[in-house]
């Protein structure tokens, strides 16, 4: 669901996404699930993390700036 909110616009770049936490409590799954589901957008260059402040949808005009 996020991934495809991403990749049609709806999730700007810069906009916050909903944290591992936020996840489980949203959607019922569980935490090792959760996790999978940030390690797989984060490894499609999709988002990013910053700690302590969260995870941000990438700019998507930027992937070919960072090969």
């Amino acid at each position: 669901m996020i991934r495809g909110e991403i990749l049609s616009g709806n999730r700007k770049p810069g906009e916050r996404i909903p944290s591992v936490l936020q996840l489980n409590e949203q959607f019922g799954i569980a935490n090792v699930t959760a996790q999978k589901v940030m390690t797989a957008l984060r490894a499609d260059g999709l988002i990013y993390t910053e700690p302590g402040m969260g995870s941000f949808v990438r700019d998507q005009s930027e992937e070919g700036e960072r090969a």
